[in-house]
């Protein structure tokens, strides 16, 4: 009887050793609690938590390890407004350009690496990050002011700062496709 209690004993260590690796893992926790908030507070995002964020966009994966990749962080609310007409004092803009390539390929992917890596970086700061596209057009056309460099296009912009906690963005977030909607098995 002993022999058998120990067995079972060690199995359920394993498992819950096993499933708690995984379900309480920080990284993938983080993953699947994040959503884009569109409400924020006045507070500041701080120098600090500015230079973290941009550290984790640097070390963003990238084809042949070109990292063609340049972050303009925008500070100033009337230059932010000009992209992002809700943006709220406090709040920064990191605008995520990529290298015009002469040989026909593009940074896209990889730029969109480096700004998931400083969404996912903001949120476990305890931040909110909205990744932005549409207003990339009209970046690119103000290119003096919101200083893109030379031979750089902009690609995406993170939105970064304080969430109001008083609004429930969580329930009003849009849903997720289901799992069987959107995976596919080849076996």
């Amino acid at each position: 009887m002993k022999p058998r209690l120990f067995l079972i004993v060690i199995t359920l260590l394993t498992t819950v050793v096993i499933y708690g690796q995984t379900s309480d893992n920080a990284v993938t926790g983080l993953l699947l609690s994040a959503y884009s908030e569109r409400n924020y507070t006045a507070d500041p995002v701080t120098d600090e938590q500015i230079d973290i964020i941009l550290k984790c966009g640097i070390k963003a994966p990238s084809a042949v390890n070109r990292q063609p990749w340049k972050f303009t962080v925008v500070n100033d609310t009337a230059t932010m407004k000009q992209a992002i007409p809700n943006i709220v004092q406090g709040n920064v803009i990191i605008v995520i350009s990529g290298l015009v390539s002469q040989t026909g390929t593009t940074p896209d992917f990889d730029c969109g690496l480096a700004t998931e890596n400083m969404f996912v970086a903001a949120h476990g700061l305890g931040l909110g990050a909205r990744i932005y596209t549409g207003p990339v057009r009209n970046v690119n056309l103000n290119r003096d002011l919101f200083q893109i460099p030379a031979g750089y296009n902009a690609v995406s912009l993170l939105r970064i700062g304080n969430v109001d906690k008083n609004v429930d963005a969580v329930s009003a977030a849009t849903p997720r496709k289901t799992p069987e909607e959107i995976i596919n098995y080849k076996k």
